[in-house]
């Protein structure tokens, strides 16, 4: 079960991966952010929970699943965005509004579909963070939440809000399924300023966003990733993603010697995602072998 795209839900498809008795070595992974869009109307997709705790429960079953995929020796590795909250009073519609850059920031796409109830706790205009509910939460269901990660933006879209600074940055976290786990300092080692060594990476990532012209609406940088798998994983290594979209995870395990596994809610993006992955088999045969130094 090496270079496999399983559809479904994901709750269920990681249930077969497990049953296979195969392991991956890490997870990569960015979920459907909370009331961002509707993907499809499919009612296992996640995303339009009527609340942000029943939002997190649903992604800690999904990581659940995704800890049983795992070595024991094995690491998880998130990225997710924030949301707004905004209650619409008279109207009765309470709506996440996105904190990450786009053309539709404060009016969302997607309206909760509780009417008439505002939500308890949050007040109009309140972040509501859902990163960290998410990493407490996996937290107590048993991860060892080791780390988080800035992802810094350093161009992002311009924001039509004016009280308050301007969104450049969202999380990953670094989570593992036991006390000692794989992690290859040394993979990612950067150079120093004056480049005469080699230094330990830290803990803001500094990566520019890049728009992708296939179909997906949705898709993270492959630079971002990368020292993820190259710290988390070894060549031939299974690199999983519950949340597959348009494939990057995939494409970059492939570009960088690993195998993945990959689960996709919407078969309407499999087209895309063997492109990709076309594309990235042509780049091998075409080119020599890629030394690790260039992912560094």
């Amino acid at each position: 079960m090496k270079d496999t795209i399983l559809y479904g839900d994901c709750r269920e498809t990681l249930q077969q991966f497990a049953a296979s008795g195969i392991r991956a070595r890490m997870c990569v992974t960015s979920p459907p952010y909370y009331g961002l869009r509707d993907y499809g109307n499919e009612d296992a997709q996640i995303g339009l929970e009527e609340s942000p705790e029943e939002f997190i429960q649903q992604l800690v079953e999904v990581f659940r699943g995704v800890r049983d995929c795992l070595t024991d020796d094995g690491t998880l590795w998130v990225n997710i965005g924030d949301s707004y909250y905004n209650y619409r009073s008279g109207k009765g519609q309470a709506l996440p509004k996105q904190s990450m850059a786009s053309s539709n920031q404060d009016l969302p796409q997607i309206k909760n579909p509780r009417r008439g109830n505002k939500l308890k706790g949050l007040k109009d205009k309140d972040l509501i963070g859902i990163p960290w509910m998410l990493a407490f939460a996996l937290r107590a269901d048993g991860w060892y939440l080791r780390q988080d990660m800035i992802w810094s933006k350093p161009n992002p879209m311009p924001e039509s809000v004016r009280d308050r600074c301007t969104k450049s940055h969202e999380y990953i976290f670094l989570l593992s399924k036991s006390k000692r786990y794989y992690f290859d300092v040394e993979s990612i080692k950067e150079p120093t300023v004056d480049g005469a060594s080699m230094k330990r990476k830290k803990s803001v990532w500094t990566v520019q966003p890049k728009p992708y012209k296939g179909a997906h609406c949705a898709v993270y940088p492959r630079e971002l990733i990368e020292p993820a798998i190259l710290a988390g994983s070894e060549a031939g290594d299974i690199i999983l993603d519950p949340f597959m979209g348009s494939g990057t995870t995939a494409a970059v395990a492939k570009s960088m010697d690993r195998h993945y596994i990959g689960c996709e809610l919407h078969r309407d993006y499999s087209e895309l995602i063997l492109q990709r992955l076309d594309e990235v088999a042509e780049r091998r045969l075409e080119a020599p072998a890629t030394p690790l130094s260039h992912f560094l």
